[in-house]
């Protein structure tokens, strides 16, 4: 199955940026195993995002193993 388009939200993006500049003055380690766990998230929703569980509003939500963080996202027909 082919992936999904990805419409990422403004204010998604800035909190993303805003956790990885959080976790860079703790750890460099711990910004790149923050980012490589949100790019594994994204690649996954994209592939498959009928598989987690549904919320509020046709949203779906996707937490994070190893960082306190989910991602919600909503599919549509046109993408994610």
């Amino acid at each position: 199955m082919a992936a999904k388009l990805l419409d990422i939200h403004p204010a998604a993006l800035a909190e993303l940026k805003s956790a990885v500049a959080w976790y860079l003055v703790r750890s460099e380690v711990a910004a790149k195993n923050f980012v490589a766990e949100v790019d594994r998230a994204v690649d996954l929703i994209a592939k498959w995002p009928e598989r987690w569980p549904g919320g509020e509003r046709n949203t779906r939500r996707f937490v994070l193993q190893r960082f306190p963080y989910a991602l919600i996202y909503r599919e549509r027909e046109s993408g994610v």
